[in-house]
């Protein structure tokens, strides 16, 4: 059973989802965040990439969309022969100039701008709602066949015109009135949209997304859902009023009056200080190493504590299927996406391999973002790939170093102390007497030398005094030429700031 916390008392508005005592997954809201995944805009053409079969969308943004050519509504409505219809070209369904109707399926990250897709959508309690989609589409997870093929026929029933719908896995067994109802407010809701946005001139925002607690509402199941905590007042009453519609569901809700922050209460902070940890361990010792690079993401499976009660293959199977539960649980509470390369520890049989692959499957099916496992290669390694939404957890919780450059390394105290001398030799010819130099107090050490010893050699080399003031404030990589002039005034301004001959 799952539980979901919401800790929305704070302006930064959050919710983990818990399911069997451990936290899968963390949605963040922030008010000085923009987000825009699921935004309608009224877009202009800048630039048609032919070569790339993609367009460039103004949006009104600082970063132009990506629209690609397969994303079009014009082209995915076409009735052609596939093969034919793959060699069309994007110039043929979209200018220069030409005005389109786009809706963000993805984050802009770094250089890249928002990924924007012609087929707008709006998600409900029971169905994917497409103004223009033109198709029935229905959930695979549904287990009958039969249900599907009733549900299809049911969307051609009560689709009207170009529309499009695509049933969630959540109507197997349901009523078709629900889901009627659901098409009836989702259409109600377009309309709504459309009629004010229509006149706009583009670039223009149609459609801002909903807000934290009405994407949960809309988006997850509450099938095994067994109870909802919320720690504000106002937040709880409005909570059930988005309940109001889906009664039959029989949900918990509690208000949270505690005086310690409802994520502490329930141990979920602390589950997010592990989260961005490079090291993860499990419960039987072993632990997982993980490393993102800009291009993938590596998971490395250790045996760490973990030597087994029995024979060798025993311990490294067992190993591999407990890490292939927990990184399931990591990839969704993390929100790692792209590709993904996990190092097992080496199995010997093919009949193991495909254990720990199955286990791993198993677990990613509670994931509501699409994944595709690859299997082993012939380096036994894991390949998959996971859909990229939006940041992932660390981007969104921290930031790159200003120490290491996000290198997770910087140079060790003799390396800097030496790179610093080098830097001094760059002043050998100046006409000044002397320079005062701010460093900390480890590299001091290392540039003056046992009593003094390398100091007076570099003076000497150098032909000008160096007045070492210990900056305790400085970080370890940090130095500063403060002063160059006269010995006297040299001397005088190193005093100022603590030196002493000794």
């Amino acid at each position: 059973m799952k539980n979901i916390v919401l800790n929305v008392s704070t302006t930064e508005r959050r919710a983990a989802i818990i399911e069997d005592n451990q936290v899968v997954e963390l949605l963040i809201e922030r008010q000085i965040e923009d987000r825009i995944v699921g935004n309608v805009y009224k877009g202009r053409v800048v630039n048609v990439l032919p070569g790339m079969q993609a367009a460039f969308v103004d949006i009104g943004r600082d970063k132009n969309g990506f629209l690609y050519r397969d994303d079009l509504l014009s082209y995915q409505l076409l009735e052609e022969d596939e093969e034919k219809k793959k060699e069309r070209n994007i110039s043929e369904f979209v200018t220069k100039g030409a005005e389109v109707l786009v809706q963000v399926t993805k984050e802009g990250f770094g250089t890249k701008g928002p990924r924007l897709t012609g087929v707008i959508s709006f998600p409900g309690r029971y169905i994917v709602y497409m103004p223009q989609g033109g198709y029935v589409g229905v959930s695979r997870r549904m287990n009958s066949e039969e249900e599907r093929e009733r549900w299809r026929k049911m969307g051609e029933q009560v689709l009207k015109q170009n529309e499009g719908i695509i049933v969630r896995t959540v109507c197997e067994g349901l009523e078709q009135e629900k889901v009627e109802e659901d098409l009836a407010f989702l259409r109600k809701f377009w309309k709504d949209i459309w009629q004010e946005g229509k006149d706009l001139a583009p670039p223009s925002l149609i459609h801002q997304d909903t807000g934290l607690l009405e994407r949960i509402v809309r988006d997850l199941s509450f099938s095994d859902v067994s109870e909802i905590i919320i720690d504000s007042q106002k937040d709880y009453n409005r909570l059930l009023g988005l309940l109001e519609p889906y009664r039959q569901l029989n949900l918990k809700v509690t208000y949270y009056r505690g005086k310690e922050n409802v994520f502490s209460e329930y141990g979920i902070e602390k589950e997010l200080e592990k989260a961005l940890r490079r090291q993860v361990w499990l419960k039987n010792g072993a632990y997982l190493m993980i490393d993102k690079t800009e291009a993938l993401t590596v998971i490395d499976v250790n045996t760490g504590k973990f030597t087994g009660k029995s024979n060798l293959r025993d311990t490294i199977k067992k190993t591999n299927t407990e890490a292939a539960k927990e990184i399931a649980r990591q990839l969704r509470l993390r929100d790692i996406s792209g590709i993904i390369v996990i190092d097992f520890i080496d199995m010997k049989e093919e009949v193991d391999k495909q254990e720990v692959i199955h286990a791993f499957t198993k677990a990613l099916e509670k994931d509501r973002t699409k994944t595709s496992v690859r299997g082993f290669t012939g380096l036994g390694l894991v390949e998959m790939t996971r859909k990229k939404i939006r940041q992932n957890l660390q981007d969104s919780l921290s930031k790159t170093c200003p120490t290491c450059s996000g290198k997770g390394v910087i140079l060790s105290d003799e390396a800097q102390a030496y790179r610093i001398e080098r830097v001094l030799w760059e002043y050998r010819n100046m006409d000044a007497e002397a320079l005062v130099l701010e460093v900390p107090e480890k590299i001091a050490t290392i540039i003056k030398g046992n009593k003094n010893e390398h100091l007076h050699r570099l003076q000497e080399s150098l032909f000008y005094q160096i007045f070492i003031v210990e900056n305790e404030k400085m970080s370890e990589q940090e130095y500063n030429i403060s002063f160059i002039g006269s010995e006297k005034e040299a001397k005088q301004k190193a005093m100022n700031h603590g030196w002493n001959e000794h």
